[in-house]
């Protein structure tokens, strides 16, 4: 599935009207009718008082198409009309028409005074006042109904996006936005819905499908989201007459004195993912409890005790995973220097080599091309500098790809992964991954996947999603604050087998749905 821009969704609607030969107001019958089914298929005509604020635009069109649905099928409907501009849309003025050749003419709201005051926690509030289109505070009497409508305790359904709420940037005032607790997003879910700053206004969402133009769906440049459906086809067989040369050699760089757990981690994260063999290079310190805790592992240590004051590991490996733990003193920079200077093998670059290059901008030039970078939020920031906001900070992660052509994994509750222009959104995972290790898992993961003979790219997007879905295929024995970053290697197995589960039958209110 593709995240699209308020543009190339505005394109979709203009290429599907002019192919199907319909009309504007055909496609808002059947958003509107798409948003009905959803509800009816839940509600089958429960008397829930729900209250429909409507704006004046194509969204208002698409939210009196639903109240005409809904009182038609006898639901109890209040109809607002929030009255912010002299003009009205076609698509507006048609379905306004159409309600009221019901008998139900809708409340035009146009001063504070009107707002209602009768909403119950019980009723359902439903968001059609603002669409993608909107680009400009939404202004005082607006600003005043969200502030009216945040402090109720009803359900808050939005229509497409939460009123107030841009596609593509983030307001610059928070307090003008509409929470939500779900919303109906029309064909593309949007990117608002997945950076932290602008995620908090609707606590859910789901697409429904209109019929855009499936052509032109399947050939736009977007976001793309990454599930189970994207790295399928991804996924390499394992060969009948393989063995454990077939796979790779995985060599996991790092640690220091009281920090060897995160290379016990990466390295086992890389096993267990499937490369056939795998060596920890880690300090002397490192050696005694990596050979007895993993017996799988091959170690090397260099004559330094306590950090890793030379890298020069030996061996015919096929990739390597950097900077779990290692530390940033003078001696361990001067190492990693040497190190990049004659390496040849693709990169992970995680933790402590990140921080030691964004101190040494200089040395990414010497990352071979398509080098994998794991920064958190914190690391991000010392490696491109400050940003804005959310959106800004995306700008900024794919000028950097770009200039410096890598593949830059940026961990946070959604994980995205960027390459130049092109930008993965992650599925799979939940807050039990907040935890000390999961970084260092997710690198061996990805190391792990490289070695296997996974391309970059790939294998940045398949180990992300399956390093999330370790998460979730263990919450329900973990929970949530339970779960370390052992389990996360524990459950790798079992995120592999989830992708080959069949999809369980449709219960009978999705049937329904359908």
């Amino acid at each position: 599935m593709k995240i699209l821009s308020a543009k190339q969704l505005y394109q979709a609607h203009d290429i599907t009207i002019k192919n199907q030969e319909i009309s504007k107001l055909d496609l808002l019958e059947k958003s509107g009718g798409q948003v009905f089914n959803w509800m009816h298929t839940r509600m089958q005509g429960s008397q829930v008082k729900i209250h429909i604020f409507n704006g004046i635009g194509n969204n208002g069109g698409v939210g009196l198409v639903l109240a005409r649905y809904l009182l038609e099928h006898g639901y109890n409907v209040a109809n607002y009309v929030v009255n912010y501009s002299k003009k009205r849309t076609e698509g507006f003025l048609k379905n306004y028409e159409k309600v009221k050749n019901l008998k139900q003419w809708p409340v035009l709201l146009t001063d504070i005074e009107e707002f209602p005051t009768d909403i119950s926690p019980d009723d359902i509030i439903v968001d059609a006042i603002f669409g993608i289109g909107l680009n400009r505070d939404p202004g005082t009497l607006v600003n005043k109904l969200f502030a009216h409508l945040n402090e109720s305790k009803a359900f808050k359904l939005a229509i497409d996006i939460p009123s107030g709420l841009y596609a593509d940037k983030t307001p610059d005032n928070i307090e003008n936005v509409l929470s939500v607790n779900f919303t109906l997003s029309f064909q593309s879910p949007k990117m608002a819905f997945f950076l932290p700053e602008t995620a908090v206004f609707t606590e859910q969402w789901e697409v429904l499908d209109i019929g855009l133009d499936q052509e032109f769906m399947k050939t736009v440049d977007g976001v793309e989201l990454i599930s189970k459906n994207e790295v399928l086809p991804i996924y390499k067989m394992r060969e009948k007459f393989a063995n454990k040369f077939t796979y790779g050699h995985s060599l996991i760089i790092g640690g220091s004195y009281g920090k060897i757990g995160a290379v016990q981690l990466a390295s086992k994260a890389a096993l267990v993912s499937g490369c056939g063999l795998v060596t920890a290079y880690v300090p002397e310190c490192g050696y005694n409890s990596l050979q007895s805790s993993f017996p799988e592992a091959m170690v090397q240590t260099p004559n330094d005790t306590k950090q890793l004051s030379e890298i020069t590991p030996e061996g015919n490996f096929t990739v390597a995973g950097i900077g779990m733990g290692m530390g940033t003193s003078k001696a361990v920079v001067k190492a990693l220097k040497s190190f990049l200077k004659t390496n040849k093998l693709p990169l992970v670059v995680d933790a402590d080599a990140l921080n030691i290059i964004s101190k040494n901008k200089k040395l990414l030039k010497k990352l071979p091309k398509s080098t994998i970078l794991t920064p958190h939020k914190k690391e991000l920031k010392r490696l491109i500098g400050k940003w804005a906001n959310d959106f800004d900070m995306l700008i900024k992660v794919k000028e950097f790809s770009t200039e410096n052509n890598c593949i830059v994994v940026v961990k946070d509750a959604i994980t995205i992964t960027v390459y130049k222009d092109e930008v993965f959104v992650n599925t799979s995972g939940n807050p039990a991954l907040a935890t000390a290790g999961t970084g260092d898992v997710l690198t061996g993961i990805i190391t792990g996947f490289i070695a296997q003979g996974y391309e970059p790219l790939q294998a940045a997007k398949f180990g992300v999603y399956l390093h999330g879905r370790t998460a979730d295929v263990a919450i329900e024995e973990k929970g949530y604050q339970s779960f370390i970053a052992s389990d996360a290697i524990a459950n790798i197995s079992n995120a592999y087998l989830d992708m080959f589960k069949k999809a369980e039958e449709p219960k009978v209110e999705e049937k329904v749905k359908k």
